[in-house]
């Protein structure tokens, strides 16, 4: 089956703050736009900021191998090599990690290189990459 483009809006508090990070900090190319909204091609896919006054941020957290990933969260998964480009590219921008790019789960099913951050409006992110594509919806062994 061929993959579809997903579209996802997510609300803000900063319009301005958020345009910033997603152009520039994340490199992501700008669409249609209005005052209170931004659409950006999120590595393909429809990604959607929306101006919420006041909007505040309620990421709880699960514990996922000894880190607490916070929930909710979204992001791509990527090839192993442009994940580490990527992450290399994230720290030179001073990007602050909730959970610094490491590997998890290593040398068992589902072994993978992950990493979180937040936007400026408190929104989380994880990007990641895994060293066998096969297991993406594999299950523990």
């Amino acid at each position: 089956m061929e993959i579809q483009p997903f579209h996802l809006a997510i609300p803000v508090h900063d319009l301005k703050a958020a345009e910033n990070f997603y152009a520039y900090t994340l490199n992501l190319k700008k669409g249609r736009s209005s005052s209170q909204w931004i659409d950006f091609n999120f590595f393909g896919h429809q990604f959607v900021v929306h101006e919420v006054e006041n909007y505040k941020t309620q990421n709880y957290f699960n514990s996922v191998d000894k880190n607490d990933v916070p929930v909710p969260h979204f992001g791509v998964v990527m090839k192993w090599d442009d994940f580490w480009s990527f992450s290399k590219k994230l720290k030179s921008k001073n990007v602050k990690f909730q959970i610094k790019p490491y590997i998890r789960f290593k040398g068992k099913t589902g072994e993978q290189a992950t990493m979180f951050f937040l936007d400026p409006c408190g929104n989380a992110l994880e990007f990641k990459a895994f060293a066998n594509m096969d297991d993406l919806f594999r299950t523990f062994e």
